[in-house]
């Protein structure tokens, strides 16, 4: 089969377009939800920035997780809301590779993040004595490296594998977004191998990391149900309560995704992708700075130095 030159594909992006009133309405939400997504991420990490009280392994961790919120939402909510009032639901080849890339790779990593910052709450609760020592700068680098650096490798494996297919059909995506899988699905060719490749990424990418996360808080609970003070007690649940939220969101949806029977996409079927990829970012920063005293304080501190500039 002769492969099609990529600057001549295009594909559709149908998303919502047979409920255009719906379409508008979801403009205005969504627009509104990557704003709150860029300022609540963004002050996040300029608070982690400038305040030494959260220069630890925590707040190191949560940085990058606000940081690869902006990245994956920037990769996928901009383009979503000039198709919101577009007639032409179109996009390029290239920036349909390059959409699906980034946003696998985002999501790959946050899988691992939330790992390695569920066993940052385990070493600080179950070794709170050896956790400076355990926890250190050179360890905290290399877990946030190794987290970004699975992500991307595997994100390249799988865009060279779909790249190489080729299309000559009706290139059309039942979706908001360019997705991997229903990239591949689109190719007249043999898929196997993709699909293979794509099932063991999820066992490696989804699965062993929520196994990680759930072992760590087995130990966690074990050692939190053993201290005897009541204090003791609220104060180490305190710590993971954000974690722990954050977890069960992003792991429910894609649980809720994955195991509900699989038919033709609907609306709800979209929205919940939809949710799955807009608010849950949004709702990152705003649950880790809910009741975080620590947080409230490095803004506080923040709006004071700003109060004293302006005022000289």
């Amino acid at each position: 089969m002769e492969r099609t030159n990529w600057t001549e594909i295009e594909f559709i992006l149908q998303g919502l377009s047979e409920y255009p009133r719906a379409e508008k309405f979801l403009f205005v939400m969504c627009l509104v939800i990557y704003l709150v997504i860029l300022l609540g991420n963004s002050t996040l990490i300029i608070l982690i920035l400038l305040d030494s009280r959260l220069h630890i392994p925590m707040y190191f961790f949560l940085g990058n997780l606000s940081f690869l919120d902006i990245c994956y939402t920037s990769a996928s909510l901009p383009a979503m809301l000039i198709h919101f009032l577009s007639k032409k639901k179109t996009i390029s080849f290239t920036r349909c590779v390059v959409q699906m890339s980034v946003t696998y790779t985002m999501g790959s990593t946050e899988c691992v993040l939330l790992a390695v910052m569920a066993y940052d709450r385990y070493v600080a609760i179950c070794n709170p004595l050896r956790y400076p020592i355990i926890m250190s700068k050179v360890l905290c680098i290399h877990m946030v490296v190794l987290s970004w650096g699975l992500g991307f490798l595997i994100s390249l494996a799988q865009t060279l594998l779909a790249i190489r297919l080729p299309f000559c059909g009706k290139n059309v995506f039942n979706h908001f977004v360019c997705e991997i899988l229903a990239f591949v699905k689109l190719a007249c060719a043999d898929i196997s191998l993709n699909e293979i490749t794509l099932m063991l990424d999820n066992v490696l990418f989804l699965f062993s990391p929520l196994l990680l996360i759930c072992i760590s808080y087995i130990f966690i609970l074990s050692t939190v149900l053993r201290i005897n003070s009541v204090e003791g007690r609220k104060k180490a649940f305190s710590t993971c309560s954000a974690h722990v939220t954050v977890v069960i969101m992003f792991y429910g949806t894609i649980l809720f995704m994955y195991m509900k029977p699989k038919s033709k996409a609907s609306a709800v079927d979209k929205l919940i992708a939809l949710f799955y990829g807009a608010v849950i970012p949004m709702l990152n920063p705003i649950i880790y700075s809910l009741r975080n005293t620590e947080v409230h304080g490095a803004m506080r501190k923040l709006i004071t130095r700003h109060r004293f500039w302006k005022k000289r």
